[in-house]
């Protein structure tokens, strides 16, 4: 059930009344200010991630070969 339109209003105009307009003003530009930082964290840490996830993952790959490697040494030189 959604509210009318001249509901909103009162509402609004009660909002008003408790609040001031200017305090109503300087609320709305923090929010804005707020929800403008997080989409810019969100876009910077979206950006740093996947560069940063493919280096990694390419260092424990490296590792695990330079592991298997030396235990195919070891293996050689036991049975050799």
């Amino acid at each position: 059930m959604m509210p009318s339109v001249p509901q909103l209003l009162i509402v609004l105009a009660i909002v008003v009344l408790i609040f001031g307009a200017k305090r109503l003003r300087n609320l709305g530009g923090d929010l804005g200010g707020a929800v403008k930082g997080f989409k810019q964290a969100v876009k910077e840490e979206g950006a740093d991630d996947p560069s940063a996830q493919i280096e990694k993952d390419g260092d424990e790959a490296a590792d695990v070969n330079n592991a298997a490697a030396a235990m195919r040494e070891k293996d050689e030189s036991k049975s050799a």
